[in-house]
């Protein structure tokens, strides 16, 4: 097997000059004796955010949380201008590791801003480069995210430009896809908007995005190594998707499953922008030693490294085999098929009370035993069976990776980047994250504990082991998740919780699983927001309207629980009955008012008032809280004939008559 690295792979020019100033800033803010934070993540990636946390930097989600006189690390993605200004008001000084591109585009919004010129940023309109850009031109950018957004967009960017009497600008975030970029555009200029467009797509992205898919091609398979969050990354990961065979998205060597790499032949590896150096080392090494331990060798090179290791020393740690060549009162000769011997002291053996080395050992014995040192000082191999003990732990810790078997450890110490675990004589890591399923900011709170984990990598003879507490969580929360929606039916009628908010609905948690309330299905009213209706954390009764657990997706319904606004109006309402409502659309004929969500009356015309009305428009307002009579309901059409005019007490106006 062939492993390849893509060119342009790891962090570009932007991200490693901000790491190594943040790492700059570390040591003058403890010069100065100042407090030092970064204002959101530095980079997506967590293990080198985390890196710079360790070292005392806080984590902060806005200058509000600093302290006055202290200093912010700007992330490399920017911020708005207002960012600045509010920093030089509070008294804090910023270390600006904006990417210089990144700048540059900051400098393009803000001229076109300030030339009344439309400013159109193409990219990810929640991804933080494209919210600091959209802040250099006072947030009045339209961001385009894809050509179906842009199709929406150009009639009110061409009105834009029409009262401006300029062109617009059109700005790219800077890992964007090309092919976005030229499809988006295109459909600007189909839509007849005539654009200036500035390339700020990063040389450094379309080099990687070029070697990446160039790479795809002609591999079996394609790894892409980045953080989740890593906008970058992604977008490399769809482009690993269209030109390779198969293709796997994984943060670091924990997520790749290495027995299952022996049946490609080649397989390629790529990078993000933030992924540091020694995950992609680490990743290929992992793969490498995979490949030496899975490959069939020939008899002849047998053969050879036969030659090699008698020449060859074994290391510190090793677990080596031989035979006994001599047993005295307190140590062990052994052949261990190298120039020099073993030695095994007594004191490196477990025996039991009145037992000797000799009746342990006889000449000729097969032995196994781990080297202490390469030299004992007097031209032996020291070597242990008491350390070798502990190679039967490991062998239970393969066994239970093997069978995916749940197993016990304690946490015992945090260390950099984790935890160190013990399970019985083995000492284990547990990556940071891998230590829950949420975001773990440090790993204090877990010292001491002892948890279920899942063992992820072993070697016995580096004396490694890589435990997930994660693994074990995802897995308990898939078998609740599987419980709940065993125990769902479309037509029930369930609690849930508000959580979460979008222009089209709202999302609520039904007892450990998320269901969408669309927008339409919230009122028997019309809203322009879910937040008109609901708030954050509110506790609802929700009726579940469709399941599809294969994608899994719940479509709920809050309207449903209350009765339909036209099945009460015989016993609410009468003709006759004055009622207040508000205008809620204005037509030429006449104004719709609503009594109630869901339920409208019209008001034509000619029952406004008590004199001619030529505009309604010119006598209501949407809004506006009115007055009415009810002079009809027609209940099988669903009709309900106001009458403004019929509570005034005025007399009506007679028309003016023509003048002769």
């Amino acid at each position: 097997m062939e492993i390849i690295r893509a060119d342009h792979s790891g962090f570009c020019f932007g991200v490693e000059r901000a790491i190594h100033r943040a790492f700059d800033s570390i040591n003058e803010a403890k010069e100065q004796g100042k407090k030092l934070y970064t204002c959101g993540h530095l980079i997506h990636n967590r293990a080198v955010t985390a890196s710079i946390e360790e070292q005392g930097v806080q984590n902060i989600s806005s200058l509000a949380e600093a302290e006055p006189g202290s200093m912010v690390i700007v992330r490399s993605h920017g911020e708005p201008e207002s960012f600045y200004l509010e920093a030089e008001a509070r008294g804090i000084e910023l270390i600006d590791t904006t990417c210089v591109f990144v700048t540059k585009i900051h400098k393009l919004v803000k001229e076109a801003r300030s030339e009344g010129r439309p400013v159109i940023i193409i990219g990810s309109r929640d991804h933080q480069e494209v919210m600091a850009t959209n802040g250099w031109c006072d947030h009045e950018g339209t961001v385009l995210a894809s050509p179906e957004e842009a199709k929406e967009a150009a009639p009110e960017l061409l009105a834009q430009a029409e009262a401006a009497g300029k062109r617009p600008l059109a700005v790219s975030q800077t890992t964007i896809r090309r092919e976005l970029q030229e499809s988006v555009l295109e459909v600007l200029k189909d839509a007849g908007l005539d654009v200036e467009v500035r390339d700020t797509i990063c040389n450094a992205t379309k080099e990687r995005q070029e070697a990446c898919a160039a790479l795809a091609r002609r591999v079996d398979l394609m790894i892409v190594i980045g953080d989740p969050g890593s906008s970058n990354s992604r977008k490399l990961f769809e482009i690993a998707e269209r030109n390779a065979p198969e293709a796997k998205f994984i943060q670091d060597i924990s997520d790749l499953e290495l027995k299952e790499l022996c049946k490609y032949n080649k397989i390629g590896v790529t990078a993000g922008a933030s992924t540091p150096e020694w995950i992609i080392k680490e990743v290929i090494a992992s793969m490498s030693e995979n490949v030496t331990t899975n490959v069939e060798h020939n008899p002849m090179l047998d053969y050879m490294d036969d030659i090699e290791n008698s020449l060859r020393l074994p290391r510190p740690g090793e677990i080596v085999d031989g035979t006994v060549h001599q047993v005295i009162d307190n140590e062990v000769i052994i052949n261990i098929g190298c120039k020099k011997d073993g030695i095994l002291p007594k004191s490196e053996v477990t025996l039991e009370e009145g037992q000797t080395l000799a009746d342990m050992f006889h000449e000729g014995d097969e032995v196994q035993a781990k080297v202490l040192k390469s030299d004992d000082g007097e031209g032996g191999i020291l070597l242990s069976k008491k350390r070798l003990e502990m190679n039967e732990n490991y062998k239970e810790l393969a066994e239970a990776m093997e069978s995916k078997e749940t197993i016990s450890v304690k946490l015992v110490k945090a260390v950099n980047g984790g935890v160190i675990a013990s399970y019985k004589e083995v000492s284990g890591f547990v990556p940071m994250s891998q230590l829950s399923d949420r975001y773990v900011e440090k790993a204090d709170e877990f010292i001491g504990q002892t948890v279920d984990v899942k063992v992820i990598r072993v070697d016995n003879k580096r004396n490694r082991a890589v435990f997930s507490r994660k693994a074990v969580l995802v897995e308990e929360k898939k078998k609740q998740v599987a419980d709940i929606w065993a125990n769902l039916n479309v037509g029930d009628i369930v609690e849930g919780k508000v959580m979460r908010f979008t222009d089209y609905g709202a999302f609520v948690d039904i007892g450990g699983v998320d269901g969408l309330l669309h927008i339409s299905e919230i009122s028997w009213g019309k809203l322009k927001h879910p937040k008109e209706a609901l708030s954050i954390g509110d506790i609802i009764n929700v009726k579940i309207l469709s399941l599809n657990e294969e994608k899994g997706k719940i479509s709920l319904g809050l309207k449903q629980t209350m009765p339909e606004p036209w099945t009460l109006v015989g016993t609410k309402y009468q003709v006759g009955q004055e009622i207040e409502g508000t205008v809620v659309q204005i037509k030429e004929y006449g104004a719709f008012v609503e009594l109630e969500a869901g339920l409208d009356g019209l008001v034509h015309i000619s029952e406004i008032a008590n004199k001619r009305v030529e505009n309604v428009s010119d006598v209501l307002q949407v809004g506006e809280k009115i007055h009415a009579k009810i002079m009809d309901i027609d209940a099988d059409r669903k009709r309900i004939s106001l009458s403004i005019k019929a509570c005034l007490n005025e007399e009506v106006e007679p028309e003016a008559e023509d003048e002769e």
